[in-house]
């Protein structure tokens, strides 16, 4: 039995996409992402909170990650 969960993150990427090639060709894309919360808090305050994310694809994903995926884009 197969499982695949599919997550959608909104945010901002904090560096430049980073590749490597695998002996037998595959390409890795690796790449972090900051996602932003805001909330107010129980004092009234007003809260933000950035969390940032480790991604990672491989293959034809990889190329897109590479080719269209620069620092700071949403």
């Amino acid at each position: 039995m197969s499982l695949r969960n599919r997550v959608t993150l909104i945010g901002f990427t904090g560096k430049e996409v980073e590749m490597m090639s695998f002996d037998n060709g595959t390409l890795r894309a690796t790449v972090s992402l900051a996602t932003n919360d805001h909330y107010t808090n129980a004092k009234g305050e007003k809260v933000e909170e950035t969390q940032w994310h480790s991604l990672v694809a491989f293959g034809k994903t990889a190329e897109i990650f590479q080719k269209y995926v620069p620092k700071g884009k949403e």
